[in-house]
């Protein structure tokens, strides 16, 4: 058995950090742009993503595959866990078991966020130009921002995390001194991503997109 899924955990593994990790960052990377320069620097970055090259492509591929096999197969990782952190009670222990519970957490707001945004502009219900508006509008309500925010943190630490397993796994960090600063590290990154999202978010409940949306509202209502 454990031959037999080997493989898959390496793909799970790899995928978690190529290219779902580096799709974390960008995301948060975008998203904080709403927070440093408004709903026109946030417009600019969404516009600029869907200008890439083959991006529907990039999408599926990309993003979309190898989110459904990680977080199939890491729903099935989960089942078949031993959640023994009751008995050997120590950090590593209770990453382990965290590392879990955030990827049950990740995979179902992800579907949520996915439905939220990306479903809506495919169906025609929102255009890109209009993600930021309709943040504002799904943040109007305050159980939104808490799950919001229970989401991001538990998609960022469970990317963190993996991240620090991942270079255990594939051979990059070896020995007890190696693993201890590559943990002081993907913690730091866990902060920072955090953050990211954190303040896009407080940019989203604030009054620039507010106003951004009254004024679409207005134009709307006058054409």
């Amino acid at each position: 058995m454990k031959g037999n899924s080997y493989l898959p955990r390496k793909i799970h593994s790899l995928l978690g950090v190529i290219p779902l990790g580096l799709f974390i960052i960008e995301h948060a990377l975008t998203n904080y742009m709403a927070f440093q320069d408004g709903p026109e620097g946030f417009n600019k970055g969404v516009s600029f993503l869907n200008s890439l090259p083959l991006v529907t492509f990039l999408e599926i591929f990309g993003i979309f595959l190898p989110l459904l096999f990680h977080g199939v197969y890491g729903l099935y990782m989960a089942y078949q866990s031993n959640w023994n952190n009751n008995r050997f009670q120590y950090s590593r222990n209770w990453a382990f078991t965290l590392q879990r519970i955030t990827g049950i957490i990740t995979f179902i707001f992800v579907l949520w966020h996915v439905y939220d945004t990306r479903f809506q502009v495919a169906l025609g219900n929102v255009t890109h130009e209009e993600l930021g508006m309709h943040m504002h509008g799904i943040f109007s309500n305050p159980v939104a921002i808490v799950l919001y925010t229970i989401g991001v943190l538990a998609a960022t630490f469970h990317f963190a995390n993996g991240l620090w397993a991942f270079l255990i796994s594939w051979g990059i960090t070896i020995g007890p001194r190696a693993q201890r600063v590559s943990s002081y590290v993907c913690m730091v990154i866990f902060v920072i991503v955090s953050l990211l999202f954190i303040l896009s978010i407080t940019a989203f409940t604030g009054e620039e997109f507010a106003e951004a949306a009254s004024a679409a509202n207005l134009f709307m209502n006058i054409g």
